[in-house]
């Protein structure tokens, strides 16, 4: 028995060793460069080979081709988050712009640091790590695409295999590696969510700048406890690392003092779509221009951080997030767009630099610099508060016909339980109709977004068929159906595009077909010719273009087709 034990430990031992003496990329550069793809796919194998606290799993196919991979970190040895539930799931992307490979280089390091014993990961954490999202991108390596960073030497670009920016598709999924984030994203059901990133934008002092899921906006208990507790302790722990922090810069170029607002993280981003499942989020942001060994280091020192902090509060942290779930599964009113509530005001240490003015070797003109040896810090106002300006009552169920599968695809992709139909039902329904709307000129995302939406809403019978979808709330996702389905909410379905086919109209007819049906319909049914002559007394322009009073009579008929700027997901209430 002494043997085995020895034995045993021994292989511990070996193993510590083993961990200890695996390099990054990185590391072997000192600092310089940045592992590629594969070779940080590689690095994790190794790992796995010799350590069983840790699993790599893959999911689908990505734009790419190659899988979206899954790095898995237990004490336990267990692998099944259905057993984790008592535990917090820290969940960490890296390279959704692979521009940005801070958090490539530093979760490896994590990683085997936690294996060799050099950092603990608590018994009450798991770790569950994308070592790289952003494939195609990641492939698509050079030292030119990041004009305004300080290194590594090569890197990857933004635009994923469809020249899709991966942090703007987390609600319209059109990447497949979206969808297989979204798969990865419910199989988890993280507590706590860190998405590494590099900033652009003013120089500052600071090499660590923190974009924080905004607390208003997550609501209930765990935003509150976000707000006034973790993410204090997260500025704290960093502090005591060295490493001092500021919120994420968003102020214009070189002009601090007046402050600056929270940045607005919709659900298209992905701090926001975690609001939409009652996830705390953190977007780290190292600052472009510091060198880059800093840069991983500070954000090896945050990951460090949420890990420390959260075991410290992993309780609190279960708690506040399963009562903020069930309040919401109750909530009855939703707020779909925000605005900043500047009557509210934190104040923070800036720790930025000085600007002047001095002559361009491009123009021969003035132009602005940040002069680092006039570094100063000075308390500036920070936004943080945002108040609901449109809000919407969640209604008994939402139904959608089957025909628009592309959108109950994401439903059920997003864990949305709904059910189908069983027969031809009339059904009395609240049904919107797209009163008003813009859209966006240049493509956005393979998108030409709607904006300024608004509906009016009547009762309406409508006829549904046997595999139609009825969605009842008072479920986990309501706050996502919410968001996705209410068309007049910021990133609605509607918004990206997705019910644009009702904004066509169909049918029509010849004016002068239309003008023998139209004259007998007003004769036999004299109200519709009263509201002719009432707009004509009221609208001169109207009176004098017989095309829009033909236009007039056919939408207030039956001949018109009622789907046309009908929105085709219907509430029941």
């Amino acid at each position: 028995m002494k043997k085995i034990a020895i034995s045993f430990l021994l292989t511990i031992y070996y193993i510590n060793i083993y961990a200890q003496n695996i390099q990054t990329v990185f590391e072997k550069t000192n600092g310089k460069e940045s592992a590629t793809y594969f070779e940080t796919i590689q690095f994790y194998k190794k790992l796995a080979a010799t350590n069983a606290a840790v699993s790599i799993k893959d999911f689908g196919l990505t734009d790419a081709g190659y899988p979206l991979q899954l790095v898995l970190v237990s004490n336990d040895k267990s692998f099944n988050p259905t057993q984790w539930q008592q535990k917090v799931v820290v969940f960490i992307n890296n390279g959704i712009h692979p521009g940005e490979p801070d958090g490539i280089d530093a979760s490896q390091i994590l990683v085997r640091d936690i294996l060799a014993k050099k950092n603990l990961l608590p018994t009450n954490i798991v770790l569950a790590i994308i070592p790289v999202y952003n494939i195609g991108g990641s492939l698509n390596r050079s030292p030119y695409s990041r004009v305004n960073q300080n290194g590594p030497t090569e890197y990857g670009f933004r635009g994923n295999a469809q020249n899709l920016d991966l942090n703007r598709d987390f609600i319209k999924c059109d990447s497949k590696n979206a969808r297989e984030f979204t798969k990865i994203f419910h199989w988890l059901n993280p507590d706590i969510f860190i998405d590494n990133h590099v900033s652009d934008g003013a120089d500052y002092q600071h090499t660590m700048t923190m974009l924080t899921t905004q607390h208003n906006k997550l609501g209930g208990e765990i935003g509150k406890y976000l707000h006034d507790v973790f993410e204090p302790l997260l500025y704290k722990n960093m502090q005591q690392k060295n490493w001092i922090m500021c919120p994420y810069v968003n102020f214009e170029m070189g002009n601090p003092d007046r402050g600056w607002d929270a940045y607005y993280d919709s659900p298209r981003y992905s701090s926001g779509y975690a609001v939409l499942f009652q996830i705390m989020a953190f977007v780290p942001e190292t600052h472009m221009l510091k060198p880059y060994a800093d840069r991983v280091k500070s954000t090896y020192a945050f990951m460090q951080a949420v890990i420390e902090e959260a075991s410290k509060q992993a309780t609190t942290i279960k708690q506040k997030r399963k009562e903020s779930i069930e309040a919401v599964m109750q909530q009855k009113q939703f707020a779909i767009q925000w605005k900043v509530d500047s009557s509210k005001i934190d104040t923070i240490n800036f720790m930025g630099y000085e600007t002047g003015k001095k002559i361009s070797d491009v123009s021969g003109l003035n132009r602005m610099f940040y002069d680092h040896s006039k570094p100063f810090t000075k308390p500036v106002k920070y936004y943080n508060y945002f108040v609901g300006t449109k809000f919407v009552s969640k209604p008994k169920a939402y139904i959608i016909p089957q025909g628009w599968w592309t959108v109950t695809d994401l439903l059920k992709l997003n864990n949305v339980h709904m059910q189908q139909l069983k027969k031809d039902t009339l059904i009395e329904v609240t049904a919107y109709h797209i009163d008003n709307y813009k859209t966006s000129t240049r493509a956005y995302e393979k998108h030409y977004t709607h904006n300024d939406v608004t509906v009016s809403a009547n009762l309406q019978k409508i006829k549904f068929l046997k595999g139609d979808y009825i969605i009842y709330t008072g479920q986990k996702a309501d706050r996502f159906l919410v968001e996705t389905l209410e068309p007049e909410a910021y990133d609605s379905y509607f918004v990206w595009n997705f019910f644009d086919a009702v904004l066509q109209q169909k049918e029509g007819y010849s004016n002068y077909r239309w003008e023998d049906v139209a004259g007998v319909y007003i004769q036999q049914h004299p109200e519709l010719k009263e509201k002719l002559e009432a707009k004509r007394k009221t609208d001169a322009s109207f009176a004098n273009n017989a095309f829009a009073q033909l236009d007039f009579v056919y939408k207030n008929s039956p001949y018109y087709e009622p789907a046309h700027l009908r929105y085709p997901v219907y509430r029941l209430n």
